[in-house]
């Protein structure tokens, strides 16, 4: 698939931060991890940690994929808001996934005290305002129902809001529990500790072909070489649908704009991660030096050309909208990119297994909430390989 525009201020910034071989030999291995996005490394993390023999193998450089593209906000608070998530899996699993999002954050941060890394990692609250009055309507039952399941936030009210922002809104919800990274800068990372204890990673190492026998899985490269494991993870992001006969997952065309820096440090209240109740919505983030990121003006729609060809007309559109939340700030683009970006019909991810590909687990976490997601994907998948029982991982099966 063609994923995205060629210029992502995350890759742009950073270039290719590490280098890796591809594969020159056929080989044997317990895992194939096949991807080498955030998804694929934090998978490699963590079999890495639990002594898993593993390789990891991707077509592109790694993290060159949606990786470098991503705004990476990590966010609990799932694009289904709970009230709604409810009538898909029930009270239980959706609270349940609720909770396990705001772990995951905060296991991510202990990753990244662990591997003692620069990776524009910091906490922030997270601001979700009301687009309009109809939707406000609506806050004061999710705010109720995330007290409920123990979530920390406030519900505020328009003066409020205008007191702390500068801008109108009639409601919103602010939590404590949020935070944003650079996902392609921590994939490096990732991938460096996993090689350090024994994962091998690959890049430029395009599959081929893949044959499930009874109890192993046979991968072939586009040079012919032959990698023999007992079990594969399809960590491939979104191109990870064409391994499914079923599809899961709507493709649609997402867009993305990066100012030059600014002067002051604070730019809004506590530089908190802002987002909105429409859909498709528009969200807010600060980066590590200085910069605001905007995001948003999605189209329902796969096609790379068409994409690219409407890039320019939603950088503008998308600074107009920084524009009227905050006129005083003088926000001018200096990355703009466009990326392919899919979600599920209930905004969860898809984790495990499937009957048609025997031996081989699915991470596949869609969503605004990808990273988090991954984070899942790869507790639930070590655990499956470990024999440890999670309880949590039919919450994101196939079969739900």
């Amino acid at each position: 698939m063609d994923l995205r525009t060629e210029e992502p201020f995350w890759l742009m910034r950073s270039g290719i931060i590490q280098s890796f071989p591809s594969i020159k030999k056929s080989a044997n291995t317990e895992v194939v991890i096949l991807g080498g996005g955030i998804t694929g490394s934090l998978i490699a993390f963590y079999l890495a940690k639990a002594g898993i023999s593993a390789i990891l193998i991707d077509k592109r450089k790694i993290g060159m994929g949606s990786t470098c593209a991503s705004t990476a906000l990590l966010q609990y608070e799932i694009d289904t808001p709970l009230q709604e998530l409810q009538g898909y899996v029930g009270f239980e699993n959706a609270a349940r996934s609720y909770q396990l999002c705001i772990e995951a954050i905060t296991k991510i941060e202990k990753i990244v005290k662990e591997l003692n890394v620069e990776v524009g990692f910091s906490k922030r609250r997270s601001f979700y305002y009301a687009s309009n009055k109809s939707d406000a309507k609506e806050l004061p039952k999710e705010y109720e129902l995330r007290k409920q399941v123990g979530i920390d936030l406030e519900y505020w009210e328009e003066e409020e809001i205008k007191n702390k922002f500068g801008f109108s809104a009639s409601a919103a919800l602010m939590s404590k529990d949020g935070a944003q990274i650079d996902a392609y800068s921590f994939t490096h990372h990732l991938l460096d500790y996993a090689q350090k204890n024994g994962v091998k990673v690959f890049d430029d190492s395009e599959v081929t072909e893949i044959i499930h026998h009874k109890n192993s899985v046979e991968l072939t490269t586009k040079y012919g070489l032959k990698i023999d494991a007992k079990k594969l993870i399809i960590a491939s992001g979104y191109e990870s649908q064409q391994f499914l006969s079923k599809k899961i997952v709507q493709f649609n065309s997402s867009f993305a704009i990066v100012s030059e820096p600014f002067e002051q440090k604070e730019l809004w209240l506590d530089n908190c991660l802002i987002w909105e109740t429409a859909r498709p919505y528009l969200y807010l983030r600060t980066t590590d030096d200085n910069r605001v990121l905007i995001g948003g003006k999605d189209e329902e729609f796969y096609n790379p050309q068409k994409r690219d060809a409407l890039n320019d007309k939603k950088a503008m559109q998308l600074e107009k909208e920084f524009n009227k939340l905050f006129p005083d700030l003088l926000f001018r683009t200096d990355f703009k990119w466009a990326g392919t970006f899919a979600e599920t019909k209930d905004g969860l991810p898809y984790i495990g297994a499937v009957d048609e590909r025997p031996n081989t687990y699915f991470a596949m976490g869609f969503g605004g909430n990808g990273i988090v997601f991954s984070l899942l994907a790869a507790e639930i998948i070590r655990d499956e390989l470990t024999g440890k029982q999670n309880n949590d991982a039919k919450i994101f099966g196939f079969d739900r």
